[in-house]
């Protein structure tokens, strides 16, 4: 007698293993907990706000809204965004952007996310002085942050207490013996088009260890990642590279030029090195796209990205002209409360002052960078108190050939005038030199 198969019923809709309801021991019902993961079904670009508003059960406008904002504002949209993409994996995946990227799997995702992380980084350290900026970029942030809590726990049910006692005292899940001998994510090997290349090597971790590729088992491990690979197949323009880097020199040239009379060095070079930078960012998000996102783009954004950051440190009253000045005052009366130069060589030459003993000269020098050397009187004495950001201090009583270059030094003293000689007046004196070098000198006669 033929056993009748039953007819085939209709196809279940696909379950999501992530928010679906799952049944536990005696016929209850619980939510497993939501866990936040990107969405590659609604993404834009890697996700990461997609998934967000899936977590939080949101529209995920909102927080692409405040992510653009926040990476305007302070450039923190950027670093969360950038590491965001790197650590959190597709909600169908379990190895993230930052593992397959310490596996030498690299794709253009996850260059694009380092990108990411890295221009945030350095729009913040520009901004670190800004402390509006910062200010609304923290309250931003609460309050998205606030929003999404609220959002994720205003639908959470109350626990009931007959089913936590069923869960607790439910056998524990059966599960499969560990598998011996089966690589691990650090040993897996590099396979292309089905063909075995070889064994990777890593920076850190245990040493690879050979192991015969089996075909059959490893086409389970590999089928999450197919649509990866389909990606990193995909092969595009080897002649994007070239042009990136040749708009981003125009493009520095013209933010350093457009820039170079009106504003201060510092503020010249950051604009022309974060229009390089732009540059650089959007060429290495297209060709991320296209296949072919070389290793040469990403460490020339690394690099610019640190000159952004060592420009935006400079000294904002260093100038882009190079000036030498001299200031010569004849009498007491002459001589300015303060002095300033921007860049380049002064000197102020205080040796032709006649002080009478008990009278008092206050003077004080700035220098953006350069040399700032100061003539005293052979007479008087001398209460010096001097600042160089780098630089180096020469006094009197310093050998010229000695020459101390060194970040944030400071010397306070007192100069006495040389023996045999008539004390008179007294001359405080305030030296502070961004980069460069301050020195006090005493007139020969």
């Amino acid at each position: 007698m033929t056993d009748q198969q039953p007819a085939p019923g209709p196809t279940a809709p696909p379950r999501d293993p992530l928010s679906d309801p799952v049944d536990e021991p005696g016929g209850l019902e619980g939510v497993r907990e939501r866990m936040f993961r990107r969405d590659r079904r609604h993404r834009k670009l890697g996700g990461v706000c997609a998934g967000l508003g899936r977590h939080c059960d949101m529209d995920p406008v909102i927080f692409r809204i405040g992510v653009v904002v926040l990476a305007i504002t302070s450039g923190l949209g950027l670093v969360f965004y950038g590491f965001a993409w790197l650590l959190i994996p597709y909600e169908d995946e379990e190895e993230n952007e930052a593992r397959r990227l310490l596996t030498a799997r690299v794709d253009g995702h996850a260059l694009t996310a380092v990108l990411f992380a890295l221009v945030g980084c350095g729009v913040f350290l520009t901004l670190l002085g800004n402390g509006q900026a910062l200010t609304f970029a923290a309250v931003l942030s609460l309050l998205l942050a606030g929003a999404g809590y609220w959002s994720r726990q205003r639908g959470a049910p109350d626990p009931d207490p007959a089913a936590a006692q069923a869960v607790a005292d439910a056998p524990p899940e059966t599960k499969a013996p560990p598998m011996t001998g089966a690589p691990s994510w650090w040993r897996d090997p590099l396979v292309r088009d089905g063909v075995q290349e070889k064994i990777p090597q890593y920076f850190w971790g245990p040493d690879p260890v050979a192991f015969e590729y089996d075909p059959v088992s490893a086409h389970a491990t590999a089928a999450a990642r197919v649509s990866a690979a389909a990606r990193s197949a995909v092969r595009g323009p080897r002649w994007i590279g070239g042009w990136v880097f040749l708009t981003a020199l125009l493009a520095a040239g013209l933010g350093t030029g457009l820039t170079w009379q009106e504003q201060p060095l510092g503020t010249s070079l950051q604009t022309g090195f974060a229009c390089a930078l732009a540059v650089l960012g959007l060429g290495i998000a297209i060709s991320s796209f296209l296949g072919r996102t070389g290793a040469g783009s990403i460490v020339l954004a690394v690099l610019t990205a640190a000159l952004v950051a060592t420009s935006a440190a400079l000294p904002k009253n260093i100038t882009t002209d190079w000036i030498r000045k001299d200031w010569r005052p004849t009498t007491a009366a002459d001589v300015r409360p303060r002095y300033e130069l921007g860049s380049g060589v002064a000197t102020l030459d205080l040796s032709r002052i006649d002080l009478s003993k008990g009278q008092t000269l206050t003077t004080r020098g700035e220098l953006g960078a350069g040399r700032l050397r100061v003539i005293v009187p052979r007479d008087v004495t001398v209460k010096l108190r001097a600042e160089v950001g780098v630089g180096d201090i020469q006094l009197p009583s310093d050998d010229r050939q000695d020459v101390d270059i060194a970040p944030g030094k400071e010397r306070e003293a007192t100069l006495e005038p040389p023996k045999g000689s008539k004390a008179s007046g007294v001359v405080d004196l305030r030296l502070e030199v961004g980069v460069g070098q301050a020195e006090v000198a005493r007139a020969a006669s």
